[in-house]
């Protein structure tokens, strides 16, 4: 950490804070093996889908249609790897794991936002839900692909748990690198860095507060991941709703009534279908593969697997030990991640730790897992989008001394759903 700190104080005292376009070939990201350098006019998503500078498909169905779309940010994109041995993204057609972007933009604000991707998704993933927003603001902003991506994440690592555990190590790695590249881009190292991200990019940011929190200053959480060894996580709410699903889908009420008991939100039936083909047998097959891969068989009982399973599972378990602010958001009706069996236990075991005052838990009403849905229920969903838009700079005013609203369930409004959300 010292040796960082040291080199990023260096580089700042050979770099003048604006740099010139002829200077940005300059910039370096700290232990990158591969390093590619643009100068874009815009580094949102409206410039760089244009120029090739983002994956649209890294970030499809993550945010509605209706999400605001800023532009005009100028400045310096980096793309790169840092050393890995598992080859499952091939973007730029590297064949190389372990990939980021780092975007720094011209007119800086002194802050660095940090990011995971959601599910097995590559570095792209959150430039339109976070990254948009947060380069608009003036922050520069960093993006990891976790180490290993796809469906077959599960095959990188040498035991149960590897992968996932690799995930925390390299959002630590890329924070630690994009302070030191930002202070060789703008003469001094950020004044703030904060985490966010959605779904496992949400709980890495758990992760991070809990277990590096000196790296940060505070994170917003959007529906994250609990990975609890005794429970709940993926493997106590899923296999009991994909095993009562095929007698529900015939009509029977004692099989909705099985997936009711597993968490799953009444008034959520509607989405059920499409996360029974899309979402759940998926999950917990990949998953099943990464901390259990010596299952065979279509019945899965988390509780009964042996010692080893739970074993590799702890290894990556939440505490609710936070040590830096941290704002949570999750929806009501999340049909993959059930709030009950998430960030309604991930609140009690903040409150048992002692840190309840260094969180706020906002509670989405209709909100679901994924934005996309929005569109083809605008009647019964409610996208989140909008109330990250409103939680970032809520996180910005904690940090300055202005306390948030207080936690709460955030009742359905009226108005433009799809581009405001108020908190309080």
């Amino acid at each position: 950490m010292r040796l960082f700190l040291v080199l990023a104080t260096m580089l700042a005292l050979t770099v003048p804070a604006e740099a010139s376009a002829s200077e940005c070939a300059q910039v370096r990201v700290p232990g990158a093996t591969k390093q590619q350098l643009s100068c874009l006019d815009d580094l949102t998503t409206t410039g760089t889908l244009a120029t090739g500078h983002t994956v649209q498909a890294d970030w499809a169905g993550l945010t509605s249609a209706g999400f605001p779309a800023p532009k005009g940010v100028p400045g310096i994109q980096i793309d790169g790897y840092f050393p890995d041995t598992s080859t499952a993204n091939t973007a730029h057609g590297w064949n190389h794991d372990a990939q980021f972007v780092l975007r720094l933009p011209d007119r800086w604000n002194g802050g660095l936002v940090v990011s995971g991707s959601p599910g097995v998704r590559r570095q792209y993933a959150n430039d339109r839900a976070i990254g948009d927003q947060v380069l608009a603001a003036g922050y520069a902003f960093a993006a990891t692909d976790k180490g290993n991506t796809g469906t077959g994440f599960h095959t990188d690592g040498r035991r149960p748990g590897d992968a996932l555990a690799e995930w925390n190590s390299r959002v630590t790695q890329l924070t630690i690198a994009a302070k030191a590249a930002v202070a060789h881009r703008y003469g001094r190292p950020p004044d703030r860095t904060l985490a966010a991200g959605m779904s496992n990019g949400g709980y890495l940011v758990r992760w991070q507060l809990e277990n590096r929190p000196w790296l940060y200053d505070g994170g917003i959480d959007w529906e994250g991941t609990l990975w609890h060894e005794d429970g709940p996580n993926l493997f106590t709410f899923l296999p009991p709703a994909i095993k009562a699903y095929p007698a529900y889908a015939a009509g029977s009420e004692v099989a909705h009534q099985k997936i009711l008991d597993a968490g799953f939100a009444p008034g959520s039936e509607f989405l059920w279908p499409y996360h029974n083909d899309v979402y759940w047998g998926l999950t917990q097959r990949i998953y099943q593969a990464e901390f259990d891969p010596a299952f065979t068989g279509d019945d899965y009982d988390y509780a009964a697997r042996p010692p080893s399973v739970h074993h590799a599972v702890e290894r990556i378990s939440l505490t609710g030990r936070i040590g830096k602010p941290l704002i949570t958001l999750h929806g009501t009706l999340d049909t993959l991640l059930p709030i009950s069996r998430d960030s309604d236990v991930y609140r009690r075991m903040i409150t048992e730790q002692g840190r309840a005052g260094l969180q706020r838990y906002y509670r989405i009403v209709d909100g679901n897992h994924v934005d996309g849905l929005y569109d083809a229920f605008p009647d019964k969903l409610r996208p989140i989008g909008p109330c990250f838009r409103t939680a970032f700079p809520a996180l910005e005013g904690w940090l300055d001394g202005v306390r948030p609203p207080a936690s709460a369930t955030i009742p359905r409004a009226d108005g433009d759903l799809a581009t405001t959300c108020a908190l309080g």
